[in-house]
């Protein structure tokens, strides 16, 4: 019984001892964290759980961020988690944002963690418009988003349309121009080549320093109405107190800056300021709610404690963090630089195996080229070996006809011969066949005249004619004589004739002599952007460019005050410096009369 008794008194009281607890969530720009908290834990507890979690010892540029009736709030410090208007529902979230800015980036963001956190929420509320960024300013900024997300541009990696699924530059400003997402990426990629070398953390740091001259950079607006009930825009930023022109969050009416102000407090919705100058009267607005002013109130509170902070020599702790984040930074860059050197090293020597390999390869096309030619040349001998064959034989068969044709040559010279001899025989035969008929004309032509004679012996002599007659008769008789004709043969005038058809073979083999290849690869240098070549000028060369595909008609009342501030030739520092030059009690009295 009493074993029982203790056991449940044990049970009851390590019951007793277990924290309740409840799940915190935190959103940050680039990561999602839950948290089992004690339900006593204060919101100094849970933010500084948050920051060991995320190696962030530059807290005081942060808090956890919650919103209550559209009105975005700010857990407090000393406060327990739990007794803020939060949501009941687990898990309670919360998003880790930046609640201060810093007056120069470059000299106050030591940690790099701090840098990435303040580079994404600048660069997501450029692009939702919560700060306006001119066109030619919004295209440089993305070619530095761009570096840091992914590195040194390679154009064989980052080809065309690597960005078409980035988030790079606000809606409003591609819509104010005739240009397609492929002419925005050439641009962007045309600066993003230019930073080569660049780590991710100074490439976000450079987009923070450009950032940081947008003069709606850091900027919180509340709605206030003046004593005379006048609307106005109430700006808190690192440097101070700005009013507004409800129309124009750009250029500041009045500004106060923090060393001008000695104490700031509320009434219910009445907001009051004192001046630094005793002498100066108090001024005061109304804002719109009293959650508002308590909002107002602790931006004012922070900024000016910065603003203090910062003109006073470093506290230990931010020296440590400075000559840590020094040298973290020597030997980043003494990595870099080695990584370098090993980048150079390994691209040499990929540079030396690819012409190794192209020098491999162009041996290996000579070689078979050559193995070609040899084949090539080898069945060309066989073809020459086989025509000379050919040839060989064609020559023993015209020596064989030749040898013929001599013969008949010589028959035929033989035969010639031995019809010269015939011819010359007949001739001389014909000559005596002429002579001889040419005697036997003469005797006929004697012999008709004898004949004549007898027929006048006849006549005179009828009485014998019977016994001279029959003599006559006798005598022409034995007279009678035939002549011989003489035939003539022709010879053939024409020899035969024989000709000898020679062939000639050629064959043209060009031995092709290869150039080999001995180009060097020129090391890639791309040197980073000069400093002494001035920004704006890249600016104005990319604004000029663009400026006749701008579409008028689509600019937003943002647009033309920024048109108008940048023909005048002013700037946000500009602008609060010139302000600030006059006294106080005129700026006051100022505000008093709007």
């Amino acid at each position: 019984m009493a074993g029982a008794i203790a056991s449940r008194m044990s049970f009851s009281s390590l019951k007793r001892k277990q924290p309740k607890t409840f799940t915190v969530r935190i959103m940050t720009m680039d990561a999602e964290m839950e948290f089992n908290c004690e339900v006593k834990w204060k919101g100094k507890d849970l933010f500084d759980l948050v920051c060991r979690t995320l190696g962030l010892r530059e807290t005081w540029f942060f808090g956890l961020q919650y919103t209550i009736k559209d009105t975005v709030a700010w857990l407090k410090m000393d406060k327990k988690v739990l007794d803020h208007d939060v949501p009941t529902e687990e898990p309670v979230t919360f998003h880790f944002l930046a609640k201060f800015y810093p007056e120069n980036a470059e000299e106050e963001l030591v940690q790099e963690i701090t840098q990435h956190l303040f580079f994404l929420q600048v660069k997501k509320q450029i692009l939702d418009e919560k700060i306006y960024c001119p066109p030619e300013a919004s295209v440089l900024l993305a070619s530095y988003a761009v570096q840091a997300k992914y590195g040194d541009y390679d154009p064989s990696v980052h080809q065309r349309g690597f960005l078409a699924q980035e988030e790079l530059l606000p809606k409003r400003v591609i819509n104010l121009y005739q240009m397609t997402p492929e002419m925005w990426e050439e641009r962007i990629t045309a600066w993003y080549a230019e930073h080569r070398g660049r780590a991710r953390d100074e490439a976000e740091m450079e987009y923070l320093k450009i950032a940081q001259d947008l003069e709606m950079y850091g900027v919180n607006y509340f709605a206030i109405r003046n004593k005379k009930g006048t609307e106005l825009l109430l700006g808190v930023d690192a440097l101070g107190l700005h009013i507004y022109d409800p129309e124009n969050r750009l250029s500041p009416k009045i500004s106060f800056p923090w060393n001008e102000i000695r104490n700031i407090s509320y009434s219910d919705k009445e907001f009051t300021i004192k001046p630094l100058d005793k002498k100066i009267d108090v001024f005061k607005f109304n804002s719109s709610k009293l959650r508002v002013n308590k909002l107002i109130l602790q931006l004012c509170i922070g900024n000016h404690d910065l603003f203090m902070r910062r003109r006073k020599a470093d506290s230990l702790e931010v020296q440590q963090m400075k000559a840590q984040a020094r040298e973290e930074k020597a030997r980043k860059q003494m990595e870099r630089q080695r990584l370098a050197r090993e980048k150079q090293m390994r691209e040499e020597a990929e540079r030396t195996r690819d012409e190794l390999e192209r020098r491999l390869l162009q041996l290996k096309e000579e070689a078979t080229m050559a193995n070609e030619a040899l084949m090539r040349s080898e069945e060309t001998a066989d073809l020459l070996a086989e025509k000379a064959q050919i040839t060989e034989e064609e020559a023993k068969l015209l020596a064989q006809k030749a040898a013929e044709a001599e013969q008949e040559m010589q028959r035929i010279k033989a035969t010639a011969i031995r019809t010269e001899e015939e011819k010359r025989l007949m001739e001389q035969k014909v000559l005596e066949a002429e002579m001889l008929a040419l005697k036997m004309a003469e005797e006929s032509e004697r012999r008709a005249k004898e004949a004549d004679q007898l027929k006048q012996d006849l006549q005179e002599a009828r009485e014998s004619e019977r016994r001279a007659k029959q003599k006559l008769l006798e005598i022409t008789s034995k007279s009678s004589y035939t002549p011989l004709n003489s035939g003539t043969t022709a010879l053939p005038a024409d020899s035969p004739s024989f000709s000898l058809l020679g062939e000639s073979l050629s064959f043209d083999f060009k031995d092709t002599d290869m150039k080999r290849l001995s180009m060097e690869i020129e090391k890639e240098k791309v040197e980073y952007l000069e400093k002494s070549k001035h920004l704006q000028e890249q600016l104005n060369e990319l604004k000029t460019e663009i400026e006749v595909l701008k579409l008028k008609e689509r600019e937003t009342a943002l647009d033309l005050l920024h048109g108008e501030a940048a023909e005048r030739g002013t700037g946000k520092h500009n602008t609060i410096k010139k302000l600030t030059l006059q006294s106080t009690k005129s700026r006051v009295a100022f505000f008093e009369e709007l």
